[in-house]
């Protein structure tokens, strides 16, 4: 396919149409989530099942993926239990542990939810030539672990800090007992 010619643009331009397209992709997965009575990180962490497949996930692998503790995947997992989206099944190398996999009859209904969705996505992907593709495929993917290492960066600072927090009340009190003491 020959490539339609594009308007010219500059690094700004990307960069807002690229906050355009996060914060329309923002309303639509609260959407998405809402039309299937979840909330918007249990849809993602029943993404991360879908693309795992018949690799199972284990609650702790879901996460980490999701930056949520295990006790609040617990909660996660419970709640797609009861909403009837995933099922949890005994680890066969482990049996302290259990994977979650997907259950057939959601897997259906977010397919039909996204299908549609995607299949413009598809059309619109139809317009672009092979290297646009290609260059499209490079952006997402290098876009994306930029995104995962700065919010990595930001999760770390914020533990630092809390650490620092922990560190500075502790010696704060232990001043205190000193001084209580003398």
């Amino acid at each position: 396919m020959q490539a339609t010619p594009r308007p010219a643009a500059s690094p700004a331009q990307a960069l807002e149409a690229m906050d355009s397209l996060i914060a329309a992709h923002l309303l639509g997965q609260q959407e998405m989530a809402q039309r299937l009575g979840l909330n918007i990180t249990d849809l993602l962490c029943f993404a991360c099942v879908l693309k795992a497949g018949e690799n199972l996930l284990t609650a702790g692998d879901l996460a980490e993926h999701a930056h949520v503790t295990t006790g609040a995947m617990t909660g996660i997992l419970n709640r797609l239990e009861r909403a009837g989206f995933i099922t949890r099944r005994p680890d066969p190398a482990d049996r302290r542990r259990v994977r979650v996999a997907a259950v057939p009859a959601a897997v259906s209904r977010v397919e039909a939810l996204y299908g549609p969705y995607y299949g413009r996505l598809n059309d619109l992907f139809a317009s672009y030539s092979a290297d646009e593709i290609a260059v499209l495929t490079d952006w997402f993917t290098r876009t994306t672990g930029l995104a995962q290492a700065y919010i990595d960066e930001l999760r770390e600072k914020e533990d630092r800090k809390d650490s620092r927090k922990d560190t500075d009340s502790k010696t704060a009190k232990s001043r205190a007992k000193n001084k209580n003491q003398a």
